[in-house]
Formats: structure tokens, C-alpha cells, sequence
């Protein structure tokens, strides 16, 4: 079965990269849009992620008779076991739409700061932030709990079943470039920690020490790790145990059983904090997830806890201008919605954090009142500098507890011109050539290293899953952590989460947002759904960051308000923005620090438009690929199919049926 499929696949997409599908729109005067890869058209369902191997491992579930969420599981396991910018070490965050309840509901599995990983602990060790990698970047697991939890409550098949085609996969998996080169690039932080070394060095003393591309890549540990994971459930099974009983005793083995052992004793011996009561203690939690409506759509996202809510701020305060009247990204279109993102997300760096803690202002954030005072401060004729956090508390008849801490940190606000690369490309989207020769060539040339690695944190990415079937389940999934140069614990073959970075030692930064032991860190993980006169309309995610809500707002502006197709939409330039406090990399403040101004433009911008953007206060950066890469799906209501639409940008690819 997998043969075949993978066959047919690469078949037709030869078929369909020579023959290219050119699919056209008017985007009020913009001239009509060209595709460069083809939309995807399914009846029964769909199946898109980061990479093409693991979008064949949910089209194999879909074969077996699984539904939408057992899809999205085999595509998570895969792109675990393929290291697509997350490991099975990392967490996962995830909206599902049920056609039963007709209800979205919210998947919380993000793993939290473990015992001892206080404000003192890691002052104590020189950071202004936590590191970026190593033990101590590492909270606890959650992308296994996740799984376990949206499989045993909402699909159909066994663990067995699902976890099947990664399985086969950790037996040994022809490996792709992109990944092999990333292997090669961190090689000397993985020479640091003996497990990760065992893994992923397979020519150790050679002058290429990672693997090649095309080389079958066998994760040993791993596979056995999982074994005994389907093993639990198996056993469980055999005792009469449910479904999904038998699917909680493989989540209990890994937590709990000798896999957590394993786990906290390679995390201890390499440095981490993380203990066996770490693990039992931590849980994923089903919640209710947040939404506004835009001119008809309600659009969902995750609480708090990630920087998701800053799409919704977004979509309130746009729907104060007439943004089709400007046109597709014009001078007067960019300007808006750059200023429009600095409001969300100056609110997001100061008031977002783990509502478990600390109540954020939610209801004053999200309300139309609230947007409309923060439209009014965007300035049409010139970038605002210097946004600072808007308050949310008078919107629901409060008083704001930080009006202290707000006026400190206005102090710490970089107003100048910052410098930016000129041509930059984030690590985790170039094409590595010539063994990943490409990159070095690209940081050559006028970028410092300083604006380089600066960039790179801001579009550090994770991956996306987008899955549908014709029951109507619907599933968005950005799961992320464990990425490359990982941290291995012990002999489980399991990449720890880096996500201890996204915390703040300092209330002055974000009074939500600091680092506790068993608290969530505000993460940038924002899958997407949006529903229209109460059925999908669309389920969109995307990797990058800090720019993910970034990307994913003109994504949908892209089709809600210029008519756009799905794939369109997934290929068009986008802007980024520089403007916001970085959520990852970079151990001092400096490192994190807003770059006002500072713009990312698709290369094809007219030079009219840069020259009036520039008149504006904007320093320009230019990329060929400014799309994301956006995954997505759109439900076509009146012909009941379903349209896939996946970037340009990446590896990303989708297979519909």
C-alpha cells in the first residue's frame, strides 16, 4: 500500500509540474494570478503537511478507512519521526471541528516548565532568556499526549494502525536533503550530547558526518520507543480493556511506565530538570477555543497561552477599514496592515500568557470596542514607531493592575533604524544545495551575522497539518519543538521541546509570561479554523514563528476580501514584520528587541510602491518567497468537495481524494 501510493503520487505530480496549472483572479487592478504549484481537489478528503512523505502517511490512514483526526495523527507521528522542525519530544497544538456537536473544539498539548526551572534558577546561570537548546530549553513532552488524547476521544482506528507508517519509517526512511543538511550544519552542538550524537552522526569522523540525502535513516531507538507504545495498547486490548482505555495505557507507559524513566534519566544525566513527577503531573487538556466574526466568518484559535488570539485583535481592528478599496498589497494596504499587527502584537508581548496562572484580559482584547480604539491610532501617512500595549482592562469595566510595569517597558522600546538583511532567507525554508553551501553563500553577501541570526528567529518554524474527510471532521494542527540541533533523552530516540525560550524572566517584558515551574510559555503555535454560516469554511496553519499569524491574517484577507482561490492565497507575497518582541532565540535583550519599521516585501513589489512605503518610515527587506509556507483547505459548500492549497515556499504537499 505505501509503495503504490507513494508511486502513483510522484506520477502525477510529474504529470502536473510539467503541465502547469494556471489558475487566474482579479484582484481589483492587481493583474491576474498564476500559480506554481496546482490546487488540490478532493471529494472524500484531504491530507496536507511540511513534507510529502508524511501527507502519503495520512492518504495511507485515509485508505484504511480512518476518519480526519486519525489522518492528522499519522501525519503528526510522521513528521515527528522525519525531524520536520519538531520531534516527538515537542508539543502539539491543535483545533478540530466535530460534525457530530458541530462544535470546534481546542486541543491543549504543551508540555510546562518543569521542578526547578524558576526566575532565580536561570539567573543564577547568566540568561536574560532561557537558552535556545539543551536540556534546559526543554518542557515537558507534550506532542505523544496530544496525540493519544485527540485519537482516543475522536477517530477510529488503533494506535497500531496509525502509528504504523512512522514506524516503519524509524525502521529506516530514505532521508531527505533538507533534513540531512540541517543534521550537517548543527553537527557540533550534537556533538555535545552523546544520545543525539549515536542518532543522528551515522559517518561520524568523516568529513560529512550526517547522513546523505537519499540514505535510509534509521532511528533504532525510536522505533523502540513506539513499540512499546503499541505494545501498552495491544496488552490493554487482549485484557478487554476500550478502545480508547488501550489507547491511554500506551499514553500511560510513555509518562508514566519505563519510557518516562528512560526519558528523566537521559534529561538528568545531560543537565535538565525534568522529573518522573514532571511527566505524571502534566496533562493535555481539551479547551473551548476563542473566536471573533469577520464581516460573517467565525474565525477560531487557540487561548492565551499562544500568540493565536493576536489573528483575531487583527481581523477587529482591519474590519474598521475598507481594505478591498485599497487594494491587494498597495502602499496604502501594507501600511495599514503593518500598523494593524504592531497594535496586535504590542498586546500579545505584554498581556498573552498561560491562563492557568494568570487571567489574561481576554474578553477586553477580543472586543470590538477595544479594536476600534486601536484603529483609530494607526497613522495613514506613516509608520507608528513606537506601539506600546493598548488596555484591555477598561473594556471590561477594570482597572489595569500594570500600569506601572507598562510605562518601564516603553523605556526598553528600540525607536531606531535597524538595521536589516537585505536578502534573507530563514534556515528552515532555503533550499540547501551543493551540501547546504547555499546558506553560507546567502550570509556572505551584505547581511552581518548579528541581522542574520536575528531573522532567523524570528521565522525559527515547526511544521502544519491540515486534514479533512467527507464525514465532515476537520482537523488544523501546528505542532513544533524537538527541532534540529536536538537534544536527545537517553536511549528513548525522542528530540527534547526547546520551548523553555519563549518565557520572559522579567514581569517588566510580560507579567503573564514568566517562567514557573509547571506553567505553559506563550508559544507562537497558531492553527486556524474558520467556519461560515455555522459549517468549515476554511482550516489554515502555517510554520514560521513570530510570522505566523503574520501570514496566516493575509492569507485569509487574500480570499475573504480579494477573492482569491485557496491556492492563490497560499502563494501570494505577504509582508512580515520586524515590529514585536522576538518569542524565540537569543539570550540577552537585545537579542529579542522590536525593529521598528523594519518590512519584509515579495521581490516583485513595483519600485512605486516601495519608494511611497519608504516615504513612510519603512526599512525595506526583499524575498523571492514571502508566502509563509501556508497549508490550508477550503470547503467548497456549493459543490460539497474540498480545494487543498500548499505553498510554494517549502517542502510542504498535500494529496487529495
Amino acid at each position: 500500500m505505501f509503495k503504490k501510493i507513494t508511486a502513483l503520487q510522484f506520477k502525477s505530480w510529474s504529470i502536473l509540474t510539467v503541465f502547469i496549472l494556471f489558475t487566474h483572479c482579479v484582484v481589483n487592478d492587481v493583474a491576474a494570478q498564476a500559480t506554481q504549484k496546482p490546487p488540490l481537489h478532493g471529494k472524500h478528503w484531504m491530507a496536507i503537511t511540511g513534507k510529502p512523505l508524511a501527507a502519503t502517511a495520512g492518504a495511507i490512514v485515509f485508505q484504511k478507512g480512518g476518519n480526519a483526526v486519525d489522518a492528522a495523527c499519522a501525519m503528526l507521528a510522521a513528521t515527528c519521526t522525519m525531524w520536520d522542525v519538531l520531534s516527538w519530544g515537542g508539543e502539539t497544538q491543535a483545533l478540530i471541528y466535530n460534525p457530530k456537536t458541530k462544535k470546534v473544539i481546542a486541543i491543549n498539548a504543551l508540555g510546562v516548565a518543569p521542578t526547578g526551572a524558576t526566575v532565580d534558577f536561570f539567573k543564577s546561570q547568566g540568561y536574560s532568556f532561557p537558552p535556545e537548546y539543551g536540556p534546559l530549553a526543554a518542557v515537558t513532552p507534550g506532542t505523544v499526549g496530544g496525540l493519544c488524547l485527540m485519537l482516543a476521544n475522536y477517530g477510529k482506528l488503533s494506535l497500531k494502525e496509525v502509528l504504523a507508517p512512522a514506524m516503519q519509517m524509524a525502521a529506516g526512511y530514505p532521508i531527505d536533503a533538507q533534513t540531512a543538511n540541517s543534521i550537517e550544519r548543527g553537527k557540533d552542538r550534537i556533538k555535545q550530547w552523546p544520545y543525539s550524537k549515536k542518532v543522528f552522526l551515522t559517518h561520524a569522523g568523516e568529513k560529512r558526518e550526517a547522513p546523505e540525502a537519499g540514505e535510509l535513516f534509521v532511528q533504532k531507538d525510536l522505533l523502540a520507543t513506539l513499540t512499546k507504545m503499541v505494545e501498552a495498547e495491544q496488552d490493554a486490548l487482549r485484557k478487554k480493556k476500550t478502545r480508547k482505555e488501550a489507547i491511554m495505557a500506551a499514553y500511560d507507559r510513555f509518562y508514566k511506565g519505563d519510557i518516562a524513566q528512560e526519558f528523566v534519566r537521559g534529561n538528568k544525566e545531560q543537565g535538565g530538570l525534568i522529573t518522573m513527577q514532571d511527566l505524571a503531573n502534566w496533562k493535555p487538556i481539551e479547551e473551548e477555543p476563542l473566536s471573533v466574526n469577520y464581516k460573517g466568518i467565525d474565525v477560531y484559535k487557540l487561548q492565551s497561552w499562544t500568540q493565536g488570539p493576536a489573528l483575531l485583535q487583527s481581523l477587529n481592528i482591519a474590519e474598521n477599514f475598507d481594505l478591498k478599496k485599497m487594494g491587494y498589497n498597495s502602499a496604502e494596504y501594507i501600511n495599514t496592515i503593518y500598523q494593524t499587527m504592531s497594535l496586535a502584537f504590542a498586546d500579545r508581548d505584554f498581556y498573552y500568557g498561560d491562563p492557568a496562572f494568570v487571567q489574561t484580559p481576554i474578553k477586553g482584547l477580543l472586543s470590538k470596542a477595544y479594536a476600534k480604539e486601536r484603529a483609530a491610532l494607526i497613522n495613514p501617512n506613516y509608520n507608528v514607531a513606537n506601539v506600546q500595549p493598548g488596555n484591555p482592562y477598561a473594556f471590561e469595566n477594570k482597572t489595569n493592575p500594570y500600569t506601572k510595569l507598562l510605562a518601564q517597558r516603553s523605556l526598553l522600546t528600540d525607536t531606531g533604524k535597524s538595521k536589516v538583511p537585505t536578502d534573507f532567507v530563514p534556515k528552515h525554508d532555503a533550499s540547501f544545495l551543493n551540501n547546504g553551501n547555499l546558506l553560507d553563500q546567502l550570509l556572505a553577501g551584505n547581511n552581518s551575522n548579528e541581522d542574520s541570526l536575528y531573522q532567523d528567529r524570528l521565522w525559527r518554524g515547526t511544521t502544519s497539518i491540515e486534514a479533512a474527510d467527507e464525514e465532515g471532521w476537520v482537523v488544523s494542527i501546528t505542532p513544533s519543538g524537538g527541532w534540529l540541533p536536538a537534544c536527545i533523552a537517553g536511549n528513548t530516540g525522542i528530540g527534547m521541546s526547546q520551548r523553555m525560550q519563549s518565557f520572559v524572566l522579567d514581569s517588566v517584558l510580560s507579567p503573564f509570561n514568566v517562567v514557573q515551574p509547571g506553567k505553559r510559555p506563550r508559544v507562537t503555535l497558531t492553527p486556524s479554523l474558520a467556519l461560515k454560516d455555522g459549517k468549515p469554511f476554511l482550516s489554515f496553519a502555517v510554520q514560521g514563528g513570530d510570522t505566523q499569524d503574520q501570514n496566516l491574517l493575509q492569507f485569509f484577507l487574500n480570499m475573504v476580501e480579494f477573492g482569491m482561490t485557496v491556492q492563490q492565497a497560499t502563494e501570494a507575497a505577504n509582508i512580515n514584520s520586524n515590529q514585536l518582541w522576538l518569542s524565540l532565540g537569543g539570550t540577552k535583550l537585545d537579542d529579542r528587541k522590536p525593529k521598528p519599521g523594519s518590512i519584509l516585501l515579495g521581490r516583485t513589489t513595483s519600485d512605486s510602491v516601495q519608494t511611497a512605503l519608504k516615504k513612510m518610515g519603512y526599512i525595506i527587506a526583499l524575498g523571492n518567497r514571502t508566502s509563509g509556507p501556508i497549508n490550508a483547505i477550503y470547503f467548497d459548500d456549493k459543490h460539497k468537495t474540498l480545494w487543498g492549497g500548499s505553498s510554494n515556499n517549502g517542502e510542504d504537499y498535500g494529496i487529495g481524494w
